[in-house]
């Protein structure tokens, strides 16, 4: 028996804000492709550290700590605060690197209850102030 599993959400929906701000860093940039590219990305889940700096997202199916080989290459952003970085994979967003950002708003949860809500690092859903 097949099993069938879920398809992962597209990250322009959970994150809008995060997919606009990646969209103008990667024309800043230069990296025009990408910056298409992106808006079709799927958030397979948070990066999986207890950092509580970090708000990085797995983009793929990628095994966590293995190295991604042929193909690979780290595309550094500017934001005005903090850090991002992507991993490219053959010219698909492999994993998106947030450090030292203010918090993400999740739209899916918000759209939900009526309310804006903040993503706790374990994924959790919670209120925003």
């Amino acid at each position: 028996m097949d099993q069938e599993f879920p398809v992962p959400p597209l990250l322009r929906d959970v994150y809008p804000s995060l997919v606009r701000e990646l969209v103008r860093l990667l024309e800043s940039e230069g990296e025009r492709e990408l910056a298409i590219v992106v808006h079709d990305v799927r958030m397979h889940g948070p990066c999986g550290c207890s950092d509580g700096f970090c708000q990085s997202i797995r983009t793929s199916d990628h095994p966590q700590g293995q190295p991604y080989g042929e193909g690979h290459r780290c595309v550094p952003l500017l934001p005005e605060d903090g850090m991002i970085n992507l991993d490219v994979v053959h010219g698909r967003i492999a994993f998106i690197e947030i450090i030292d950002q203010p918090p993400l708003i999740r739209s899916d949860f918000a759209a939900d209850n009526g309310s804006d809500t903040t993503l706790t690092h374990d994924a959790t859903p919670t209120p925003t102030p």
